[in-house]
């Protein structure tokens, strides 16, 4: 059952419409007010709107726009980050990041309430795991960030990252109906190729976004080049290990004709050696691939610290070297827990 309106694909709001027994020509402009215009409040009394499908949206039982309370919002000394802290229906709260680039802004947005993965130096990971989000509720993420750009910036959000709280692979389906809302030239109109989908290697769910019809970025997190390295920091590699989930990336390129983004988070002392870099070359040998490195952002869980600048730079170079692409990613948002792997849908003390 969809649980609010965010949640209606164009196709699923013209069906519950017909069965309702409201011509579903009628959900152009109800699709319209809710993805495009992102209307809140009294739907019914909407632009657009006309007495029959505002009569259904009155009617017991006829969904709802997904309740979505802001309890916290920071912004980061950088300008160019806004985090923000949102309640839903049961009381449960997951965080949403904008981030502004050169010429665009990103939606960084959650999967699920915590996460069931456990990676050791992830604050969603040390949260552990409440439940999935929703379509609707993920939606809901990318609209309250919408409004918020559109309101202090005039602008309009032309990228999304699912790496926010959760593994997303681990809620698909309903992953896969948000991302085909958020996709839909009748709604935000955002393009598949400006949505990243980041994994830690839920190998089952890259076999499954292999064959989806949407070709979405895909993001996988690594962090160690053999198993018992990995295994220290993803505990869920032992279910799924690191052999496995790089012929599953493989097969991923091979199916999609699409680069793999690897993700490696360097953490000093630990992975941020020129041995380790060597040997993340080597594993990533004839793969399509791109590598993004993360120095760590640091959070109360997890002891590890950021790498020095100098082991950051030869790191890169190695990779650099071997042949693989590769990109120091910028740290945005880490004044006010935002960056990656801290979001912990917590306030802010200020």
């Amino acid at each position: 059952m969809i649980d609010s309106l965010e949640g209606y694909s164009y196709a699923a709001l013209e069906q519950v419409l017909a069965d309702a027994g409201v011509n579903p020509v009628h959900a152009k402009p109800l699709f319209g007010a809710v993805q495009r215009r992102l209307v809140t409040g009294d739907l019914s009394a909407a632009e657009g709107i006309l007495p029959p499908v505002a009569r259904w949206l009155d009617s017991e039982g006829a969904p709802t726009l997904c309740p979505t309370e802001q309890t916290d919002c920071t912004p980061s000394s950088d300008g160019f980050t806004e985090k923000y802290l949102l309640r839903l229906a049961d009381g449960a709260e997951v965080e949403a990041v904008r981030m502004g680039f050169p010429g665009r802004f990103t939606a960084c947005l959650s999967s699920q309430v915590g996460c069931a993965m456990g990676c050791v130096f992830c604050a969603t990971g040390q949260m552990g795991f409440s439940r999935h989000l929703t379509a609707g509720e993920i939606v809901a993420q990318a609209h309250h960030v919408e409004r918020s750009l559109r309101a202090s910036h005039g602008e309009r959000l032309r990228n999304i990252v699912m790496m926010g709280m959760g593994e997303p692979l681990h809620n698909f389906e309903p992953l896969m109906e948000a991302l085909g809302i958020l996709t839909d030239n009748r709604g935000l109109n955002i393009g598949p190729a400006r949505v990243a989908i980041s994994t830690v290697g839920h190998i089952p769910g890259i076999q499954k976004l292999a064959r989806h019809p949407k070709r979405y970025s895909l993001a996988v997190s690594l962090h160690g080049a053999s198993d018992e390295e990995r295994g220290k920091l993803i505990p869920v590699n032992k279910k799924w290990p690191l052999a496995d989930l790089i012929e599953a990336c493989r097969e991923y390129t091979q199916i999609k004709r699409a680069r793999v983004f690897f993700a490696w988070t360097l953490i000093g002392s630990v992975n941020d050696t020129a041995d380790h870099a060597r040997r993340l070359a080597e594993l990533l040998k004839g793969i399509d691939a791109h590598v993004n490195l993360i120095p760590l952002n640091v959070t109360e869980g997890y002891e590890g610290q950021a790498p020095a600048e100098t082991n950051v730079r030869e790191f890169q170079q190695i990779i650099q070297d071997s042949g693989l692409p590769s990109t120091v990613r910028q740290r945005r948002g880490i004044d006010v827990a935002a960056g990656c792997g801290q979001l912990k849908a917590k306030r802010i003390k200020r």
